[in-house]
């Protein structure tokens, strides 16, 4: 399992909306928020081009790091 810190979430809407965007980049699967870690935890079912998991979290108005 692959893991990604992201600022800026506080809630369930947040975990919602990043695991929704972080579902859309393919190669992205089973995308789970941790909110207490902050973290983007998800499996990889081909290669996933992180400039674009990041460009999709940052398109909704979340920090990846």
């Amino acid at each position: 399992m692959k893991t990604l810190k992201v600022n800026g979430m506080h809630c369930g809407h947040c975990k919602a909306a990043v695991e929704e965007a972080a579902s859309g980049v393919p190669g992205v699967s089973a995308p789970e928020v941790d909110l207490a870690a902050k973290e983007l935890r998800y499996e990889e079912s081909a290669p996933v081009d992180l400039d674009a998991l990041k460009s999709a979290i940052r398109d909704i108005g979340f920090d990846p790091e």
